[in-house]
């Protein structure tokens, strides 16, 4: 894997956090920082599919029903 240094600022506190968790998994600051970038791209890119799905459905025609909206918003509130 090509690997690039990169440099941005964050606040003290999450300096503070970051270090405590590499702290406690016996790991560096990368690491961490990797593992939270790689966490980020999956949400990412898994939203994005999702949201160009629901496009794809929407244009071609296909929406919930009135009353698949309404149980759906039913078993939210419960």
């Amino acid at each position: 894997m090509n690997k690039r240094t990169i440099t941005f600022r964050v606040d003290t506190r999450k300096t503070k956090a970051l270090d405590a968790i590499a702290v406690g998994i016996d790991r560096d600051r990368s690491y961490v920082l990797n593992e939270a970038i790689d966490n980020y791209l999956e949400v990412h890119r898994w939203q994005t599919a999702h949201i160009k799905e629901g496009l794809r459905q929407a244009d071609a025609g296909k929406f919930a029903t009135a009353r698949e909206v309404a149980s759906a918003f039913a078993r939210w509130r419960k």
